[in-house]
């Protein structure tokens, strides 16, 4: 367990405590994995982990669009206060509703924006993305309906926007919170299943999105975070040969707080010589290079482009409250 994490869960008891935002009911303590602790709401008032302005409509938004809520029950979110899927859905599904807002969060990673594009309804975030088809001929169950947010490769978000130049960009984001990884392989399931073999098609092809020169082997990206962030290139290479939803271009963003060390930690023994961190060896594999940006929460959120836009101010607070680090330096 990372050290970020235990932080955080000190964090969010202390959000739990003073928060006008919970009910006096929330503030109990939480049980998860059948042991009551202090940095979880009661299961009954998990949908107060949410920021008060979304709670209806994002529990709306997943029971429409049938999307998994990590560890959630009776159709609502993680009662868990450090939830990575509940940290992003705070910080991101606000700005759903507002075009001009996320158009300014995001010009300064890409210049060329010119004007935010619905990625689904009128909404211009989409939560929990897995492309129109089965691009990566991951298993399908019995029903041959896919789950977003289960058992197949899931962007924490999407958005899409019109360039300068014309051309449509989807950005799939992969989010991340508190997570920290083992040096544990994920090439073989616990059942069994090779997953080099699902995913080794798209690998040897010669348009493969990953430098395979400079990769020493393919069973060395099968360690959390490569895995992911693996499966989310392959997933946006698909989508844009396949000009999902007319996008010319698709590419993947990381979003990770630059307090969390722990994810920085290297996992796969061999791309070790390759960059300090995952995301900079990612960005050395990944061709061509501007198909993966990386960037902290802290950069994004804490820079000062949103503070100077009408109607925020609520929602700016709840995250300087509850996720104070964003404002934090390193």
């Amino acid at each position: 367990m990372g050290r970020f994490l235990e932080i955080e869960k000190q964090r969010q008891i202390a959000f739990k405590a003073d928060s006008p935002t919970l009910s006096e009911a929330a503030q109990r303590d939480g049980v998860y994995r059948r042991r009551a602790r202090p940095f979880c709401l009661p299961v009954e008032h998990a949908e107060e982990n949410l920021y008060p302005d979304i709670r209806a409509s994002a529990l709306d938004y997943f029971k429409d669009k049938g999307i998994l809520w990590h560890d959630g029950r009776n159709g609502k979110c993680s009662n868990h206060l450090c939830s990575s899927q509940v940290c992003c859905v705070n910080f991101l599904f606000p700005l759903a509703d507002q075009p001009h807002a996320l158009a300014e969060l995001l010009r300064p990673l890409y210049p060329g924006l010119r004007r935010m594009l619905p990625m689904e309804d009128d909404l211009y975030v989409a939560l929990e993305w897995i492309g129109e088809e089965n691009y990566l001929g991951e298993r399908v169950p019995r029903s041959g309906i896919r789950t977003r947010g289960a058992n197949c490769t899931s962007a924490d978000a999407a958005v899409m926007f019109e360039r300068d130049d014309g051309k449509r960009q989807i950005v799939l984001i992969e989010w991340k919170y508190s997570e920290s990884y083992s040096r544990t392989s994920l090439a073989t399931s616990k059942s069994g299943t090779s997953r080099t073999a699902i995913y080794c098609p798209i690998f040897e092809r010669a348009d493969c999105p990953i430098d395979k020169e400079l990769l020493p082997h393919f069973k060395d990206l099968f360690y959390e975070p490569f895995y992911q962030l693996m499966r989310q290139q392959f997933l946006a290479h698909e989508m844009e040969r396949a000009h999902e939803l007319g996008a010319d271009t698709v590419s993947v963003l990381h979003i990770a707080p630059e307090h969390n060390a722990d994810f920085r930690r290297m996992t796969s023994p061999q791309l070790a010589g390759l960059g300090d961190s995952p995301t900079t060896i990612w960005s050395r594999l990944v061709r061509p290079r501007d198909r993966f940006l990386s960037v902290s929460t802290e950069a994004l959120f804490g820079a000062p482009v949103l503070r100077q836009l009408p109607g925020l101010e609520s929602w700016l607070g709840y995250l300087d409250q509850r996720y104070a680090w964003v404002h934090e330096m390193t």
